[in-house]
């Protein structure tokens, strides 16, 4: 089959996908929701942050920025998380993953449309109570403009993008290895400390600043929060969305090698 045909048949297939995959997040809704209360990591960093801005601002960041920034990364890590490896390790290694092979569909399509179909429950408990804080705490801080609002919106796909595809990377490697969740814990923990997730990265000292923008995980976060709360102007908005598309690229470049490679293993083996 061609690439434009099983392109085609994709398309017509993931709403079907989508539909499936949100039918099976509502059943799960309790495990979802534990899923949900494992990111509120910015909550706290809220709350440490704002005490220390109490006497004086830290660096441009007041009380208030702290809780505009916090609160929208709280929305950004709920909308484009993924959790894609362990559900590939787990398949891979019981050998249930055959069963999507059989299928039409291209695995890693279906994949997909199983973690975006979670978004709608993600997004419905925690976007209404942080866009309600923001315009009580700090109105200005949503985007004002189409430009920014439409870049905001292209970068949230980017950053789901880049960790959907860098979770399927590491994924791939359960094909090699007894599991790569060890790897993802090493990748976890750089974003946690790269991404702006505990700290924003304007506070890092500026050599390690320069090397978080020059690595993947600030466009998985702090890009588009700083987008949202309009903490870039327009010109380095442009920029980074450049960047983080090229990242974009790049990781789906990464998975489609490693897919690819630990499929033949698979089948080697007799999966």
């Amino acid at each position: 089959m061609s690439f434009a045909a099983a392109l085609e048949r994709s398309a017509r297939a993931y709403p079907a996908l989508l539909r499936i995959g949100f039918a099976e997040a509502v059943a799960y809704r309790a495990e979802m929701l534990v899923w949900m209360l494992t990111a509120t990591m910015p909550l706290v960093s809220l709350a440490l942050w704002s005490a220390v801005a109490e006497a004086a601002p830290v660096g441009r960041f007041t009380q208030t920025r702290f809780t505009a920034y916090f609160l929208a990364t709280l929305v950004v890590r709920q909308v484009t998380g993924s959790w894609l490896v362990w559900e590939m390790n787990t398949e891979i290694r019981s050998g249930t993953l055959s069963r999507r092979l059989l299928k039409p569909v291209h695995p890693l399509v279906t994949y997909s449309a199983e973690n975006l179909s979670a978004l709608p429950l993600r997004a419905a408990l925690a976007l209404p109570l942080a866009i309600l804080t923001l315009v009580v705490v700090e109105p200005g801080a949503l985007p004002s403009s189409p430009l920014r609002l439409g870049v905001f919106l292209v970068a949230l796909l980017g950053a789901w993008l880049i960790n959907f595809l860098t979770m399927a990377t590491i994924g791939t490697l359960a094909f090699f290895l007894e599991s790569s969740t060890a790897v993802f814990e090493i990748w976890l923990v750089a974003f946690m400390l790269l991404s702006g997730y505990l700290v924003p990265l304007e506070l890092f000292p500026p050599w390690l600043r320069q090397a978080a923008t020059a690595l993947p995980f600030r466009y998985t976060l702090a890009f588009p929060v700083e987008v949202l709360t309009g903490m870039i102007d327009t010109r380095g908005m442009l920029h980074d969305l450049a960047v983080q598309w090229a990242f974009v690229a790049g990781s789906g470049a990464l998975a489609l090698l490693g897919w690819r490679a630990g499929l033949r293993r698979f089948a080697a083996y007799g999966g």
